[in-house]
C-alpha cells in the first residue's frame, strides 16, 4: 500500500490535469503552500512550485503569482523601505515569467504581492505602505473574511464569483494604485482601496489583494481558483485560448471536489 506521501506525489503527477504554476518565496512556509497546493488540487489542477531556488522546468498551463514579501521599491520607483522584507531574486523570476506567459495569454491569476506584481509589470503604481499615505485608514491584518468589499457588475470577476458583494481576509500593507497599462479596478473596499484589477483584453488575467487559498471552505473564493483551472484546461483542450465567456460557471461547479478526497496525502509533492 502507498505511504501518504507517495499517494500525494501521485495525485500531483496525474497528467490529465492541466499544470498551474505557483510562484512562491524559498522561505515559504509549509502551511501556505499546503493552502496552494490543496486549492488548485481539489479544483482539478496539477499544482507545481516555482521559485528562485526551484525555476519553472517545463511550460505550464495556467499560473499563479503568489503572495509574500514586498516587491522591490526600485521595481516601481517607490522609496526603499529598510524595515521591510523584500526578495529580489522572486522579483525577477516573477517578472521574467510575466514577460514570458502574458503574450501567449495563459491564464494568470496574481493573490495579493502577485496583484501587484503584474500592475507594475504593466506600468502601474503602488501605495507603498498604506498607514503612512493614509493615516485615517484601519488596515487591520486577519485571515479571516472579515473585510467587505464591492465588486464591479458585468466583471469578470463578478462573473466567477457570482456576487457583487462578499468578505475577504486581509494581510497586506501595499496596495495596487494606479492601475498598469489594459488594467481596470474591479473590486475595493469600503476605504476606496483596490482589492482586484483584472485585464481589458487578456482571456483570464486577474489580480485579487486577498487570499483565497486561506479560505478553503468558501465556495466563492474557491470558484476563482477552478475559474483559473478550467480557463487552463480549456485552452489545453483547444490548443487556442480560452475567452472569458468559455469560462462558466457550470464549468467551474463541475470540478469540484471535496476536502476527503485529499485526506490521505500527508505531504503535497
Amino acid at each position: 500500500m502507498a505511504s501518504p506521501k507517495h499517494a500525494a506525489i501521485a495525485l500531483g503527477n496525474d497528467k490529465s490535469r492541466p499544470l498551474i504554476g505557483i510562484t512562491t518565496s524559498d522561505h515559504k512556509s509549509l502551511l501556505a503552500w499546503w493552502c496552494d497546493w490543496i486549492s488548485v488540487w481539489r479544483a482539478g489542477g496539477r499544482p507545481v512550485r516555482i521559485s528562485p531556488a526551484r525555476p519553472l522546468r517545463q511550460a505550464v498551463d495556467g499560473l499563479i503569482i503568489g503572495g509574500g514579501d514586498d516587491i522591490g521599491a526600485q521595481r516601481y520607483g517607490g522609496e526603499v523601505q529598510l524595515n521591510v522584507r523584500v526578495d529580489p531574486a522572486r522579483d525577477e523570476l516573477e517578472l521574467d515569467l510575466l514577460a514570458d506567459y502574458l503574450p501567449t495569454r495563459v491564464p494568470i491569476l496574481g493573490i495579493c504581492r502577485g496583484a501587484q506584481m503584474i500592475n507594475i509589470h504593466c506600468g502601474g503604481s503602488l501605495i507603498e505602505d498604506i498607514q503612512t499615505t493614509y493615516s485615517h485608514i484601519k488596515n487591520r491584518r486577519t485571515v479571516l473574511p472579515r473585510k467587505r468589499i464591492e465588486i464591479e457588475p458585468f466583471s469578470q470577476l463578478a462573473d466567477i464569483l457570482n456576487r457583487r458583494y462578499c468578505h475577504v481576509n486581509s494581510l497586506h500593507h501595499q496596495a495596487v494604485d494606479r492601475p498598469g497599462d489594459g488594467l481596470k479596478v474591479v473590486a475595493q473596499d469600503r476605504d476606496d482601496l483596490v482589492q482586484a484589477i483584472e485585464s481589458e483584453s487578456h482571456p483570464f488575467l486577474i489580480g485579487v489583494q486577498w487570499h483565497p487559498e486561506f479560505l478553503l471552505f468558501s465556495r466563492s473564493q474557491q470558484r476563482l481558483i477552478r475559474a483559473l483551472v478550467e480557463a487552463a484546461r480549456h485552452r489545453e483542450a483547444e490548443s487556442g485560448e480560452a475567452t472569458a465567456s468559455e469560462v462558466k460557471i457550470s464549468d467551474v461547479e463541475a470540478s469540484e471536489a471535496t476536502v476527503s478526497e485529499v485526506k490521505a496525502s500527508a505531504d503535497p509533492p
